[in-house]
């Protein structure tokens, strides 16, 4: 289960990066953390912008209300999400269906 907490107006969870994917994709739950997948390398900070990126455009809020608050080198990050809610989060946690393919 994802420890998903609400502090300072932010949304906080882990987040487990897949860098080099065949395609961008959230695979759900993995060991405690959102499970996902990046096309993009693990080189010159390219997974971090495409999570940032992705993960903003899936729960419609602005690239810059997602940060990266620990784990920039890690395959295993915790991020910060603002403007978002709790169920949000949980909501790309659950098991992914063909819509989400």
């Amino acid at each position: 289960m994802i420890e998903i907490a609400e502090r300072n107006g932010a949304v906080t969870f882990a987040v487990r990066v897949v860098p080099r994917a065949s395609r961008d994709a959230i695979e759900g739950e993995h060991g405690g953390a959102l499970k996902v997948r990046l096309t993009a390398p693990p080189i010159e900070d390219r997974a971090n912008e495409a999570l940032r990126r992705f993960l903003a455009e899936r729960l419609n809020v602005p690239v810059v209300a997602v940060r990266i608050v620990a784990g920039e080198k890690s395959c295993t990050k915790r991020l910060a999400i603002a403007g978002v809610s709790v169920q949000q989060i949980a909501a790309l946690c659950s098991p992914p269906s063909k819509a989400n393919r």
